[in-house]
């Protein structure tokens, strides 16, 4: 099996849920049946929704130093860091599993023409040019409501997951039920912290989950 290297702390939260679906994803009878997994959990990447921070170096510094570790895959976990897979790949030469696509790929399989995006302005961006490049159509969040998720965002990774703000985020994501999505992209690694496919009507994809799925294809050879 190869030996995942994973890009954390954006936020660490998000992190170590990755990694509990990551465990959680493999087929295992034992111990070493589990992938080995090389972490950096880094909260001092410069926060990726500014635009006037340049986090591309860090992480690109963050993807050297887990293949100088062992790491022979990478996965980000942060869809908004995705931005920077181009400097991240460069500098450490090792290939990443890209969870923007993943996630793309599973709402395609998945028969949705009308995807619904709960995801940062970058990591919109994003997911709105992957979709298209599918033949799909991207739902997306009014400007008004799009700053109310935002809003969400913060305090859910300042640890606010209560029931206020989960009551918030379901209000978001059937906002976009109602404007027409057949499925919505958990597109930020916070959102299933408060959100279940049990409060949409719709296929929640969440992006983190595919991701881990993906890691274990990926370092066990099936894929």
């Amino acid at each position: 099996m190869k030996t995942l290297g994973v890009l954390g702390g954006m936020g660490p939260a998000a992190t170590l849920d990755f990694l509990a679906k990551l465990q959680a994803a493999t087929p295992a009878g034992r111990d070493q049946d589990h992938l080995r997994v090389l972490v950096d959990i880094n909260p001092q990447v410069p926060d990726r929704n500014d635009p006037g921070n340049a986090p591309g170096p860090v992480l690109a510094a963050m993807a050297v130093g887990l293949r100088d570790a062992g790491a022979e895959v990478l996965a980000i976990a942060c869809n908004t860091a995705h931005a920077y897979t181009d400097e991240v790949r460069a500098a450490s030469g090792l290939p990443l599993v890209d969870m923007i696509d993943i996630a793309c790929q599973s709402a395609r399989l998945g028969g949705a023409d009308r995807v619904g995006i709960l995801a940062t302005g970058l990591a919109l961006v994003l997911y709105t040019d992957r979709l298209k490049g599918m033949g799909l159509e991207p739902v997306c969040l009014s400007k008004a409501k799009q700053e109310w998720f935002m809003s969400l965002l913060y305090r859910i990774k300042a640890g606010d997951v209560g029931e206020e703000v989960q009551d918030e985020i379901v209000a978001v994501a059937e906002s976009l039920v109602e404007a027409g999505a057949q499925a919505v992209i958990a597109g930020c690694t916070e959102v299933p912290l408060v959100l279940s496919q049990d409060e949409l009507d719709v296929p929640l994809i969440d992006a983190g989950q595919v991701l881990a799925e993906r890691c274990v294809a990926v370092c066990r050879g099936s894929r």
